[in-house]
């Protein structure tokens, strides 16, 4: 862990914005050039302090390692983070990590330079926690946060925000009152630890004699779900909070307003869970936990076929969890599922996660960051839940309790996906291009300072 401070210059007379706007323009170059070099470098994680001499302590949260690619996939190369054209949006930054969440967190951090160019010092107070994991499940940041210099530091914190890119392609924003948590994890079948199947790969014609520890795991995994797949189905599985009367109006009031097709036409879907309308999948998206199959692996999977009995197999999965679930007690849930139908044998392999996070509606970080929409002319909408998830159980549970979030306009698309994308310069008015979004920050932190 590397902990620098970030300097801080003298406070000019008066809080107009014009200067620190002329600052962002002024440095957009450079300000883009590093998010291109962001992307094609391997980061350290870095816990972070910066006294302004602010009554008022925000803390930030900083993820910058990214899911893996295969550069045959991408229009460009997704370490190069080339700015191309892309209508109707405009000049965008394409790149593994463009908008999860290098983007948004390069955008920050022009806004810090922009203050400090303009010979101001931020109008709070920050603590930055910057991790390497969550896109494994961050299993060691309560390590980070919980060092006693690092808990210490957090404690004075008003609450903590991570950077995001909010706006979609209308325009629109929600505000995110939480996230699910998640469970990642492996099952593995192996002959070797089933005592049944083959310890090596052999001949697929002595399929006729010999157990398959392939079908084994195809088999444990159908006893997870529903026979379409959608229901969990895992004995004594925690039960999730249903949706408040509150929840369930935010829901209503958000599906009024976002495009359903413009929604399907970004997922490339045609139809939702079930066939169901556009509030009631929305509904469904917020309420209810996930086990879903991130992949199989397994035997032969080169060109052509392999006449072979695999001995091992693998399956990826990820499991997202909503309010009144913990993910110690979904993975014992498992476990017990699986040993109690006859899978005992089949490792479990929990590689990361954690539990849900809730914030309120009422709390500082929230209102601030609805007035800061306001003030460039948006209306933001209220939502639930996230249905992704971060590792912000860190700061809103114990001992700490601070409400947690994401802020920022901007929009992109395509994390974890080819030619993940980030706007820099854009051609709709509703959205913010990069400079847009730097300036956001920067009225954010001027408005959690009041």
């Amino acid at each position: 862990m590397a902990v620098f401070a970030l300097a801080a210059h003298p406070l000019t007379a008066g809080d107009d914005r014009a200067d620190i706007k002329a600052e962002v323009a002024k440095r957009h170059d450079e300000a883009v050039k590093r998010l291109q070099d962001w992307i094609g470098q391997v980061s350290i994680g870095v816990f972070a302090t910066l006294d302004a001499g602010a009554p008022k302590t925000i803390g930030l949260y900083f993820m910058y390692d990214v899911k893996q690619f295969d550069p045959a996939e991408w229009t460009s190369p997704p370490t190069e983070a080339r700015i191309v054209d892309k209508p109707p949006l405009g000049k965008v930054m394409v790149g593994r990590g463009a908008v999860n969440q290098k983007g948004p967190e390069a955008a920050f951090l022009a806004a810090l330079h922009a203050i400090r160019g303009a010979g101001k010092k931020t109008p709070v107070n920050l603590v930055m926690v910057a991790e390497g994991e969550e896109e494994i499940g961050s299993p060691h940041i309560p390590q980070l946060v919980r060092r006693p210099e690092v808990l210490a530091a957090l404690k004075k914190c008003d609450g903590v925000f991570m950077p995001s890119a909010t706006q979609d392609l209308d325009g629109i924003v929600t505000v995110n009152l939480g996230s699910k948590g998640v469970i990642e994890l492996e099952l593995v079948s192996s002959g070797e630890k089933w005592g049944r199947g083959p310890a090596k790969d052999i001949h697929s014609s002595l399929k006729a004699m010999v157990d398959s520890p392939a079908w084994h795991l195809v088999k444990a995994l159908n006893t997870l779900v529903s026979e379409d797949g959608n229901e969990i189905k895992i004995d004594d599985y925690p039960k999730p909070l249903p949706l408040s009367a509150e929840e369930k109006a935010m829901i209503e009031k958000v599906s009024k307003v976002r495009n359903e097709s413009q929604a399907k036409k970004q997922f490339a879907v045609q139809h939702w869970i079930n066939d169901l309308p556009w509030e009631q999948a929305n509904e469904r998206l917020e309420s209810q936990p996930t086990v879903n199959i991130e992949g199989l692996v397994g035997g032969y999977t080169g060109p052509g076929g392999k006449t072979i009995l695999p001995h091992r197999a693998v399956a990826k999965i990820d499991m997202r969890l909503v309010p009144d679930m913990k993910a110690a007690d979904a993975l014992a849930a498992l476990k017990a599922h699986l040993a109690k139908r006859g899978f005992g044998d089949i490792e479990v392999n929990m590689t990361g996660g954690y539990d849900p996070t809730v914030a309120s509606k009422d709390s500082a970080l929230i209102q601030a960051q609805l007035a800061t929409y306001k003030e460039f002319g948006i209306d933001a909408l209220l939502w639930p839940r996230n249905a992704g998830s971060y590792p912000g159980y860190v700061f809103t549970g114990e001992p700490l309790k601070l409400a947690a979030g994401h802020f920022g306009l901007g929009h992109g698309s395509g994390a974890h996906a080819p030619d993940e994308y980030y706007i820099i310069e854009s051609a709709n008015p509703k959205i913010q291009g990069f400079d847009g979004a730097v300036m956001s920050f920067v009225e954010y932190l001027y408005e959690l300072g009041k």
